[in-house]
């Protein structure tokens, strides 16, 4: 599994989504361009390293950039970027609901017992930087934020204990559980997954940020902000059931493979919260950033 990295994805002039590592600052190294100048061969997205395990690779070509001037037409500003997915085709989407207790209270509802498990689909990934397109309000209107810590599984992972559980993850991110509320709760019976997975509802970045790096996940400070306004600030450290049960209580149901990610639930301070005649929901021309502690701010738009 990739250790001691900060990876990006950037999107090409041709359209692909290739891998970038942050090296210092403002640097970032383009793997693909680099992999040519150097004649390295190295994974160029994401989901390859997890899936091929071959970060050995990776870490070969990082340490010849550093050294060798070829590699410096491979450098490049990180604000020069336009992000791309992190994933794009991940073999299981998990999503938790009602995972910190502030966030069951605040929408009236009980405790769970076990993880409550719904999905998002592909359609749903969009990048760092992103702008949602909000459907017709004829469709749908009660949009709603969450941020929510992204755990990506390194490793297959079966019938997992919790005391070994992390072993398994390969990094974190910062991501968006965007939900339209009418959607999920409003229809003639609850839907979570239709309310959560529309285009572009998840989107993820601007960061992986492998798992050594970030250390203990069970105290990550996390914020959202709507139109530069803080509407959520928490802890990971709230959840009810943390990484390592969830990825144990997962792994009981089916297994968990390499490029695997699960978003790990909000906590309280969403719209859905706040008494029905506070209750504005986000709209076009909103600006919406998603912070977590060692693992950047996702920031996009709605139009």
């Amino acid at each position: 599994m990739p250790t001691s990295v900060t990876l990006l994805a950037m999107q090409n002039a041709d359209g692909s989504e290739t891998l970038g590592v942050k090296l210092h600052d403002d640097v970032v190294l383009d793997v693909r361009k680099a992999s040519h100048l150097l004649g390295i061969a190295a994974p160029t997205t994401l989901e390859d390293l997890l899936k091929e395990g071959n970060a050995r690779d990776l870490n070969k070509l990082v340490a010849a950039a550093k050294t060798n001037p070829k590699a410096k037409a491979a450098m490049v500003e990180e604000s020069s970027i336009t992000f791309g997915r992190l994933f794009a085709n991940p073999g299981k989407i998990v999503c938790i609901g009602l995972n910190y207790r502030a966030h069951a209270a605040e929408a009236n509802e009980k405790l769970p017992w076990v993880p409550i498990l719904f999905n998002k689909y592909n359609n749903a990934l969009a990048p760092h930087n992103c702008t949602i397109k909000l459907p017709p309000k004829e469709v749908s209107y009660k949009f709603d934020y969450e941020t929510e810590l992204l755990i990506v599984i390194g490793k297959t992972a079966r019938n997992v204990s919790e005391a070994d559980a992390l072993n398994y993850v390969a990094g974190y991110c910062t991501s968006q559980d965007f939900s339209a509320r009418d959607l999920q709760l409003e229809t003639p019976s609850v839907q979570w997954m239709v309310g959560k997975t529309l285009d572009s509802f998840g989107p993820i970045g601007p960061y992986f940020v492998s798992a050594d790096v970030v250390g203990d996940p069970n105290n990550l400070t996390i914020e959202t902000h709507v139109n530069g306004e803080k509407r959520q600030s928490s802890n990971t450290s709230f959840m009810i059931f943390n990484p390592q049960k969830l990825i144990a209580y997962i792994s009981k149901m089916w297994t968990l493979e390499p490029g695997d990610i699960i978003w790990s639930g909000t906590p309280e301070g969403v719209i859905l919260g706040y008494p029905k005649d506070k209750q504005v929901w986000l709209k076009a021309g909103d600006e919406i950033v998603s912070s977590i502690e060692k693992l950047g701010s996702l920031k996009f738009k709605l139009a």
